[in-house]
């Protein structure tokens, strides 16, 4: 598959999900906590989940391939040896940190989710919705030949 067409799939899903948690954070988790109604929020989170989840697996799916079609395997991953390698890199460590959030939110959080606990999930959410926003600004930099540290 063309660079290109990979791309633009994995921008495709990066719009879907940046986009989805942006509106979450910014309309309706204000009107879950001026309320203090989790139910708005758990209606919200089951109807983007349907297009949220699969727009993350299409870029973590496109996101390794052009890694891959960039020179950057598995194997150099983490060593933050040249430029592009360093952002790719940095987007796993960010995704990484997002499942954590992810699986802390869906195990720890939503099934106890009440009115005095919406704060500890607005935290979720927000962190999710920054760390989508640092992979987007990250990712942009392999337009200029990737992020180096040295």
């Amino acid at each position: 598959m063309s660079h290109h067409l990979l791309l633009i799939l994995h921008l495709l899903g990066s719009a879907i999900w940046v986009g989805g948690h942006l509106i979450l954070s910014f309309i309706i988790l204000p009107e879950v906590l001026r309320k203090k109604d989790p139910e708005i929020l758990l209606k919200f989170e089951k109807k983007y989940e349907r297009i949220g989840l699969p727009a993350l697996l299409v870029m973590v799916i496109t996101g390794i391939w052009m890694a891959y079609q960039l020179g950057v395997n598995a194997g150099r991953w983490f060593h933050f040896a040249d430029p592009v390698e360093t952002v790719v890199s940095l987007k796993l460590s960010l995704l990484f940190i997002t499942v954590l959030f992810a699986l802390s939110a869906n195990i720890f959080v939503l099934p106890k989710l009440r009115p005095q606990s919406l704060s500890v999930m607005a935290f979720h959410i927000w962190s999710v919705t920054l760390l989508g926003a640092a992979m987007m600004v990250v990712g942009s930099f392999v337009r200029f030949g990737g992020i180096n540290l040295q």
